[in-house]
C-alpha cells in the first residue's frame, strides 16, 4: 500500500513540478561551474548503498561529510545554494530515487555512507529496516537542530507508529515547515 501511495504521489509531483525542476536546473547550471545534479552515497532499507540525487548547492569540491560537520559551510554555498537548501529545492531531484524505489515519500532521512555512528544506532534500533524517505518524523520534529540520538529516537518511534494515517500527517507538517523554512540551519 505504501508504494502505490508513493507511485501516485510521485505522479502528482511530476505533473506540478516539472517546471520548477526544469528552472531549477537551469539556475544551478548558470550559477556556478559543475554539474546540475550531486549524486551522494546515501544508506538505504537494509544498510544498502545507493545513489541519491539532490541539485547541487555546494561548490565542486566540497568534502563529502553531513553539512554541519563543515567548518564555515557558508563559505562552500554555491551563488543560490543557501536559497535552495533553505526553499528546500535541491531535494526535487529524490523523485527519481522513489520511482527506483530506492526512497519512499515517507521514512528517516537517507544517512550519508560515512555517518557511522547515525548508522550503527539505527541498525541497534531495526530503523534500517525502513526504506528512507524524502520526508520523515525527525525532519518535521526539529530537522538540522536535532542531536543525532534525538533523531534516532524519533526515527524509532516512526517506525513503531507508522501508518498511511501517519505518513500523510508528516507530508502535511512538512509542507507547513517548508514554507515556513523552519528549523533549517545551513
Amino acid at each position: 500500500m505504501k508504494r502505490a501511495m508513493d507511485l501516485l504521489l510521485l505522479l502528482i509531483a511530476v505533473l506540478l513540478l516539472w517546471l520548477p525542476v526544469c528552472g531549477v536546473a537551469i539556475l544551478v547550471r548558470l550559477s556556478s561551474p559543475g554539474p546540475v545534479l550531486y549524486w551522494s552515497d546515501r544508506v538505504g532499507r537494509h544498510n544498502k548503498i545507493f545513489r541519491m540525487p539532490k541539485f547541487r548547492s555546494m561548490r565542486v569540491g566540497t568534502p563529502p561529510v553531513a553539512t554541519h560537520l563543515l567548518q564555515s559551510p557558508e563559505s562552500y554555498l554555491t551563488p543560490i545554494g543557501g536559497f535552495l537548501r533553505r526553499s528546500s529545492l535541491d531535494e526535487l531531484p529524490q523523485l527519481w530515487s522513489i520511482l527506483r524505489g530506492d526512497m519512499s515519500f515517507v521514512g528517516p532521512r537517507p544517512a550519508l555512507f560515512n555517518q557511522d555512528d547515525l548508522i550503527a544506532l539505527r541498525t541497534a534500533q531495526g530503523v534500517d529496516a525502513l526504506v528512507p524517505g524524502l520526508t520523515g518524523w525527525a525532519q518535521v520534529n526539529g530537522r538540522d537542530e536535532l542531536p543525532i540520538p534525538q533523531k534516532v529516537a524519533l526515527d524509532v518511534e516512526y517506525l513503531h507508529r507508522r501508518s498511511i494515517r501517519m505518513d500523510i500527517w508528516i507530508l502535511a507538517l512538512t509542507v507547513i515547515k517548508v514554507i515556513r523554512r523552519d528549523n533549517v540551519t545551513h
